[in-house]
């Protein structure tokens, strides 16, 4: 597949021919569910879109039931970024439904498979656009990240998946999970097309209100030859695989060779990542899926009056994740809890961050494992503890709104791609994709 750097430089003939092409190889590899359907817009170079994503005209449905025959009016403010930089919307990719997921196994329209072995997901909740860049099945596409759904099947499928600084990318016409921890970001080959299409879809965006209004770009300055404080967390490690330590040690060889100076630090124990993110995403999933109740649009089941009309409508529409975390979400923000969870999953935040904001006093990026195991064969974490367990890597970034990249380092003797992060201090995405770039070339990684 070629990459992002090179479909830029292709005549409109040249790019014509190639979107004729990947039609039938999507079609040639349909059994890998990556795409929900093929659908185009425009005449640009073909990028796939995470199925939260609005695309004027588009059918989108974040992977739900409750959303079938919702046509979307407009585009998401991405989809405007894309258009005006050459690049279109080019097929739906499959996702976890509403992004409550790490497997992409709670979709409507089923199961995604791992490209590298298809007894094991890609991941989750972007599991599809993963898939379907590390199958050679789209140039680069684009996922959301509430708690690690890009970085997480990115590491899994053996592809780079970059989530920005909460605030740099608009998250207007993105469905919403959760508000104060989606972000779209770019998944590609590598470092530097991740480069390209971040600045591409970042930016000012009068239409989100929490938007950073910074339009400065990385790729002009991308230097891999910065030499960087790193920090590492051996401490961090204890829950992680063999599979995931030996790619660690790998790595920080790596940074040492590339000249880079590696700084030991600790952070605060993981649990309390998992009880502050899962409160506060619960929370604020039941305040904005508390509008799909089939009146305005979407899938409606009509009962014999209006509650019975919500009640039937959501039952029916919503899987049992979704289910599970708007009755948790109720739960948490009920009389007489909310005080005892939500606000004190705040403080937790609060502390979270904190901690990242001292280690990044004296360092300049965080390496740091993405996920504790390489992909798992499906129906290994049926138990949802299992799963939320599985994003004890990933979800502090989201809650302390910083950025990070993951990238593949080694594979196993399964032939599994192992993935690691790197994490930098918030609006610093040129150090990241510095460093970033700096560990892909030391690496070398051989998908």
């Amino acid at each position: 597949m070629i990459t992002l750097k090179e479909a830029l430089k292709l005549d409109k003939d040249a790019l014509n021919k190639f979107k004729k092409d990947l039609k039938i190889k999507i079609k040639e590899n349909s059994e890998l569910n990556a795409y929900i359907d093929v659908n185009e817009k425009g005449d640009g170079i073909p990028i796939a879109i995470k199925d939260n994503i609005q695309v004027k005209d588009w059918t989108v449905t974040s992977g739900s039931n409750i959303l079938q025959g919702y046509i979307s009016p407009y585009n998401a403010t991405v989809i405007e970024k894309m258009a005006e930089a050459g690049l279109s919307p080019f097929g739906r990719t499959n996702m976890d439904e509403f992004a409550m997921g790490s497997t992409t196994e709670s979709s409507f329209y089923g199961k995604t498979l791992n490209p590298h072995n298809s007894d094991c997901v890609p991941g989750g909740s972007s599991g599809g656009s993963a898939a379907a860049v590390g199958a050679g099945l789209a140039i680069a596409a684009l996922g959301s990240d509430t708690g690690g759904s890009i970085r997480q099947p990115a590491a899994f499928c053996g592809i780079v998946g970059m989530k920005p600084t909460y605030g740099r990318v608009s998250r207007y016409g993105l469905g919403a999970y959760a508000s104060s921890l989606d972000q779209i970001g770019p998944m590609t080959q590598n470092v530097e097309d991740a480069a390209i299409l971040y600045d591409i879809i970042s930016g000012s965006d009068d239409k989100d209100s929490t938007n950073a209004k910074m339009d400065d770009k990385v790729t002009p300055n991308l230097n891999p030859n910065r030499k960087l404080r790193i920090a590492i967390l051996p401490k961090y490690l204890a829950q992680a695989s063999q599979d995931v330590k030996d790619a660690y040690e790998k790595a920080i060889d790596a940074l040492k060779s590339a000249g880079h100076e590696i700084v030991e630090k600790e952070m605060m124990d993981a649990k309390f990542d998992i009880s502050a993110y899962y409160i506060t995403a619960t929370a604020e999933a039941t305040t904005n899926l508390a509008r799909y109740d089939g009146i305005r649009y979407g899938n409606r089941i009509t009962g014999s009056n209006l509650e019975d009309t919500f009640i039937k409508t959501r039952s029916n529409g919503f899987g049992d994740e979704v289910k599970r975390r708007i009755l948790l979400g109720n739960f948490v923000l009920s009389s007489g809890y909310y005080e005892a969870y939500y606000v004190k999953a705040q403080k937790t935040r609060h502390i979270i961050k904190d901690n990242y904001a001292k280690i990044f006093e004296e360092v300049d990026l965080i390496l740091s494992p993405v996920a504790p195991t390489t992909a798992n064969k499906f129906g290994e974490l049926k138990n949802p503890m299992d799963m939320y367990l599985s994003d004890i890597y990933t979800i502090s970034v989201n809650l302390a709104g910083l950025p990070a990249l993951a990238l593949p380092i080694s594979k196993n003797a399964d032939g599994m791609p192992v993935g690691l992060q790197l994490i930098a201090k918030a609006y610093d995405e040129q150090t990241l994709f510095d460093g970033s770039l700096s560990l892909e070339k030391q690496i070398n990684y051989n998908s």
